[in-house]
């Protein structure tokens, strides 16, 4: 398989996902789900500690912790909840890497982002989509991870939320080997044209909040065009 494959199954996972999570789910019954999805797809392990699916909900949406440190909690789906999913699927050492933050609301999953009735949970969506919109905006060939990852905090502090990330980071180079990666962060003066894909993904919530929001894609260069994956 290549990148753009081993990506696809994990988008199919989430479409898949959001037709079967419902209230009373546990988010290990969710994170099993999720992983025998992406192995029928074609996944044969997970690249992230060895975890397929990095879940959480509710109140726990604003925890941000490395994988080495991950228990999957046995919170149960309520008919009004927030969950946050970031895949990690691989297949011969290719990556995919995928995070979206998935709304029920009356004990169903809402598909329109406009649909959603809870102010605060809709604007934290549509903020995730401007913020991948303003990197879009951004960033050229000549881009370095640092300046991105200066810009984009400073439009996050600006537009009155906060970046959850435990490092601070917003997203990484796409490699093989995971002590391999490169992070959008402070000190990073390599170009993100010089990498063969990153990841691009803010984890933020407002200041005081419970709830936090993930939204995640693989992005690349192609004579000087920014691609997703």
């Amino acid at each position: 398989m290549d990148y753009r494959e081993v990506q696809q199954l994990a988008k199919e996972t989430i479409i898949y996902l959001r037709q079967v999570i419902k209230p009373g789910m546990t988010l290990v019954e969710i994170r099993e789900l999720c992983e025998q999805k992406m192995i029928s797809l074609g996944a044969d392990s997970f690249w992230y500690w060895d975890i397929g699916a990095f879940i959480f909900s509710g109140d726990e949406t604003t925890v941000s912790i490395s994988g080495k440190r991950y228990h999957t909690s046995d919170k149960i789906i309520a008919q009004n909840d927030i969950i946050t999913i970031d895949l990690s699927p691989q297949n011969n050492n290719i990556w995919g890497d995928y995070a979206r933050t998935i709304i029920i609301e009356n004990g169903l999953v809402i598909d329109n982002i406009h649909d959603i009735k809870n102010i605060e949970w809709r604007n934290g969506l549509l903020m995730e989509d401007t913020l991948h919109q303003e990197m879009i905006n951004y960033v050229t060939p000549k881009t370095t991870f640092e300046e991105l990852y200066i810009h984009i905090n400073k439009f996050i502090v600006d537009s009155g939320y906060i970046n959850l990330d435990f490092l601070g980071n917003l997203g990484h180079s796409i490699v093989k080997n995971s002590d391999n990666r490169i992070y959008i962060e402070k000190g990073n003066t390599k170009k993100l044209s010089e990498v063969k894909l990153f990841t691009f993904e803010p984890h933020i919530s407002i200041k005081g909040s419970n709830y936090g929001y993930k939204k995640e894609d693989i992005y690349f260069f192609d004579n000087e065009q920014l691609y997703k994956l």
